[in-house]
């Protein structure tokens, strides 16, 4: 796996979400991957790696699912949060003074 590739257990989670039929010799990994490449380098279209096919069909697909929905149906996908990772305890939280009830120290009056 290379670095701005998605894994195997992030991909499981995207796949139900994709459009496209693998026979027709759409690859939806290969996409989804040159798609996160692009956000996370901040590349143009132009100057996709040549491993991901041409730059315009990469980019004319992205717009078809842009339009379809297909983006934001991910992004709800991916962000269902894992809370038995979750554990919250008072030994990590640390409380502000002003939380327990402290009074603000006052200047001392001028006699």
């Amino acid at each position: 796996m290379r670095r701005h590739e998605i894994s195997e257990h992030e991909w499981k989670a995207v796949e139900p979400h994709t459009l496209g039929r693998l026979s027709r010799g759409r690859d939806n990994r290969l996409f989804v991957n040159a798609v996160l490449y692009r956000v996370r380098t901040g590349i143009s279209w132009r100057d996709l790696p040549e491993r991901f096919g041409p730059w315009n069909t990469v980019a004319r697909r992205f717009r078809r699912w842009a339009q379809a929905g297909v983006w934001e149906a991910l992004f709800q996908a991916v962000q269902e949060p894992d809370y038995a990772w979750v554990l919250v305890d008072s030994t990590t939280v640390k409380a502000h003074k002003a939380a327990a009830g402290q009074k603000k120290a006052r200047p001392q009056p001028k006699a």
